[in-house]
């Protein structure tokens, strides 16, 4: 009996013993950082940060109300599809373009896909900044916005500049850059289509005819297909926020309520400052790269408030300085990425500096633009340089965007069953 009660009492001491284990463990068990959801709404305004911009407004007023046209098209064959793709991929794989062509197609292929969203860059810069130079000569001395010595120093001076500020590993970059849809974009723009609103309810006329026999553009040929295919680049980066796809409660119905909602605030900031400044500018007298400062310059001399085109001039100045910094971190850094898993790159180019910054892809990249910079000196035209450098920009970017479809169809014929957040329905019949 005594026996028995010993060893019932010891088994009921482990029993208590193992219990209080279990319950030791059950608390000190670290608890799963809570899911940080985002609305779809917050998703289409990150999307459209991240690809509005004033910037191209110019180049199509020069087609007066047929912007409408060329702006539409390539959002509902470029924007939306690649919205929609980039969100499966994101939602099934991890790790961005070189993954996602790397696992559809090969690493070579991957390696090629950012390789061209890198190379893409030294053509965009030069355009970027032949922007700001033009804008920039409206602080100074509007009479500059055509000159090509000017144009081509302020882009080797303002590169080399952002090269020294990211070299340095600074923090504000990140600060700079997410103000720009404000400060250069937001503001500027409502300001500009407000203005010139007020002007035709003056009794002005519009220096472009708003009839609907304007409504397409003249049909040239294939002229008239490039000029479409050329305004692709506009809506790029939507990559980017496809990341995101996994943080929505309801992928299958949020990302795409996202992305229609984008598209749309995308289409108002591109097609309304685009239509404002052919009102205020005959076609002929616009300058591709200054033509926002144009119609500010015009709309504020109609009121009186010349006194106002410098301070939109530095802000677009400083929107377009932090999106620079941030095409100048980012590309180049998963370039780098890449190149010391797979030994892409040679070794020099590898090496970071004590900042941990690609401070040595940087610098070749910029002797690179610099030399293609200073075709601004030797063009005659700065408008005719600036569409150069936009259309090599567009060709190279869309091979990242050929390779990303391609990758995006053959996963889902080899991996149908593979978990994905969402479905792009346009793969359907792919």
């Amino acid at each position: 009996m005594v026996r028995g009660g010993v060893r019932r009492r010891g088994e009921n001491a482990g029993r208590c013993a193992g219990g209080e284990k279990a319950l030791s463990e059950t608390v000190d068990r670290p608890r799963a950082a809570p899911k940080n959801w985002i609305s779809w709404v917050a998703l289409a305004l990150m999307t459209t940060s991240s690809v509005a911009s004033l910037r191209p407004a110019p180049t199509m007023a020069v087609y007066g109300l047929a912007c409408v046209f060329l702006y539409l098209i390539p959002a509902l064959v470029f924007l939306l599809p690649t919205s929609l793709v980039s969100a499966e991929l994101a939602s099934g794989w991890k790790g961005g373009v070189y993954n996602w062509v790397a696992r559809g197609l090969s690493k070579p292929m991957g390696f090629l896909a950012v390789w061209c969203q890198f190379a893409m860059t030294i053509f965009y810069y030069p355009s970027l900044l032949g922007y700001v130079a033009s804008t920039l000569a409206y602080v100074v001395n509007p009479a500059l916005a055509g000159n090509g010595l000017w144009t081509a120093s302020v882009i080797v001076i303002t590169y080399w500049a952002g090269v020294w500020v990211s070299s340095r590993g600074t923090k504000s970059v990140a600060g700079l850059a997410s103000g720009g849809l404000v400060i250069g974009t937001l503001v500027p723009g409502a300001l500009l289509v407000l203005l010139a609103f007020v002007f035709l309810g003056q009794g002005n006329a519009p220096a472009a005819p708003m009839t609907a026999e304007h409504l397409l553009p003249a049909w040239t040929g294939l002229a008239s297909l490039v000029l479409i295919v050329n305004n692709f680049p506009s809506y790029s980066g939507m990559e980017m926020n496809a990341v995101h796809v996994s943080s929505l409660r309801d992928p299958g119905k949020g990302f795409p309520r996202a992305m229609f909602l984008a598209m749309g605030l995308v289409l108002l900031i591109f097609i309304l400052p685009a239509l404002a400044i052919s009102w205020v500018i005959p076609a002929d007298q616009l300058s591709l790269t200054a033509g926002v400062m144009q119609a500010f310059d015009a709309v504020f001399a109609n009121f009186g408030w010349q006194f106002l085109t410098p301070v939109v001039g530095i802000m677009l100045v400083l929107a377009s300085l932090g999106g620079m910094l941030t095409w100048l971190a980012g590309p180049s850094k998963g370039l780098l990425l890449i190149s010391r898993q797979e030994g892409y790159l040679p070794p020099y180019l590898q090496r970071l500096n004590r900042n941990g910054v690609q401070q040595n892809i940087l610098v070749v990249q910029g002797v690179i633009t610099t030399g293609i910079a200073l075709l601004y000196a030797f063009i005659p035209d700065v408008s005719s340089a600036y569409w150069i450098f936009s259309v090599i920009t567009t060709q190279v970017y869309l091979i990242t965007y050929l390779l990303l479809f391609i990758a995006a169809v053959r996963l889902r014929r080899r991996e149908p069953e593979h978990p994905r957040g969402f479905r792009a329905p346009m793969l359907v019949g792919l």
